[in-house]
């Protein structure tokens, strides 16, 4: 249960909590399209991560203004990972920064929620681009391979299906390509609060992990954010040793601490955050935030999302999106801005089972009534109309 003050779980049961999710999916999606639009040759890469949080705050800003209480704003603060860089790669002033190049793989990731319930979404491209010019190489194959395991889970996550089928399928995707997905990540269920609900799909497991990862089954009005990574190397991600700046609140860990810095930084964390994820570029003082938050850390009340690494020379892409399991279907509510026709890979799936699901539709046709239904209600709500389902 999320939230002891909640006697009863709001889930997408509900049509305010669809237009909840609706609205923040809207936000994610065009602070999405504003870093992407923003990212070319020469820019900084904490320009971007800046662009992308300063872009939901203020749009999560004039929602729902006269709910003075409700909580809404930043679910996951924008990271920009390059090439071999996994995740969770988002600077602060005082870090060295990283200037894009032409034909660098930039994985750009970033979540807002709406009265606590999220929408994630990650996307990657290949600097400098074009329709003319499309890329063919090993880059081309791993965006290619990340894209079709993102397509192949969008038919995958439904009601009645085991997390462990999708775990194969993105196995056998990546393996097609001469890929691997990144060992041991984890795509996981969404609840109001809750970045990491407890059900979870696993990507190439080891052997530990796959007796350790507990099978679950995908049921009706349940929430997930659906995250694939791709590599072009053996998909083993390790912490480089570089700053982590993106944390959360452990809500089930308590420490009375020690320094001054630590409990200020600690309550302002607490009072703006809540449970989301946040960056120490957040704070007005990074110094003061940097030394306030080892003690935090320290002590188990932050957990650390650490900045992952490949092998040098090795290329990552990443696609996640958010998906609701309407009674009527899986509905997908952050969009991918990928374009297949940049991409020419000579690799292609062969297992015949998943070249068939691929290819099946993942639109939902009988529910356009409903949709239109649904879209009136956000637009009567935020007094904008919605663009959610453009790229399906």
């Amino acid at each position: 249960m999320s939230g002891d003050d909640e006697t009863q779980e709001q889930t997408v049961a509900d049509d305010l909590v669809v237009t909840k999710y609706k609205m923040g999916a809207e936000i994610a999606n065009q602070a999405l399209k504003t870093v992407v639009g923003a990212a070319t040759v020469g820019v900084s890469v904490l320009s971007l991560c800046e662009k992308g949080d300063a872009f939901i705050m203020a749009e999560t800003g004039k929602i729902f203004k006269k709910e003075k209480e409700m909580k809404k704003g930043i679910a996951f603060p924008t990271c920009v990972s390059v090439n071999n860089c996994v995740c969770h790669h988002s600077p602060l002033k005082s870090d060295p920064d990283v200037i894009l190049k032409d034909g660098d793989l930039v994985k750009i990731d970033l979540g807002v929620h709406v009265d606590g319930f999220i929408s994630n979404v990650a996307h990657s491209f290949v600097v400098g681009v074009t329709k003319d010019n499309p890329l063919t190489g090993r880059k081309a194959d791993v965006m290619k391979a990340a894209h079709l395991c993102a397509e192949a889970a969008l038919r995958l996550v439904k009601p009645g299906n085991q997390n462990a089928q999708v775990t194969e399928a993105w196995n056998k995707i990546a393996k097609s390509f001469k890929c691997s997905p990144i060992e041991g990540m984890l795509s996981h269920q969404l609840k109001q609060h809750v970045i990491d609900g407890e059900k979870t799909i696993i990507q190439n497991p080891t052997d530990q992990q796959k007796k350790d990862h507990e099978k679950a089954e995908f049921e009706v009005h349940e929430v997930y954010a659906v995250d694939v990574l791709i590599s072009t190397g053996e998909g083993k991600a390790k912490d480089g040793g570089q700053r982590t700046t993106v944390y959360k609140r452990d809500p089930n860990k308590v420490y009375g601490l020690k320094m001054k810095t630590s409990r200020t930084f600690f309550s302002e964390m607490e009072r703006r955050f809540d449970t989301m994820p946040f960056t120490l570029r957040a704070f007005e003082d990074e110094g003061k935030a940097r030394l306030g938050v080892v003690e935090c850390a320290k002590h188990e009340l932050l957990q650390p999302f650490s900045v992952l690494h490949e092998k040098e020379g090795e290329f990552v892409a990443q696609f996640k999106f958010t998906v609701l399991l309407m009674a009527n279907g899986p509905l997908r509510i952050t969009n991918s801005l990928f374009e297949p026709e940049l991409y020419k890979s000579e690799h292609e799936v062969e297992d015949a089972e998943l070249k068939a699901l691929l290819q099946s539709s993942a639109s939902r046709k009988t529910q356009k009534k409903k949709k239109k239904k649904a879209s009136k209600t956000v637009e009567s709500a935020t007094g904008q109309a919605m663009e959610t389902e453009a790229a399906e």
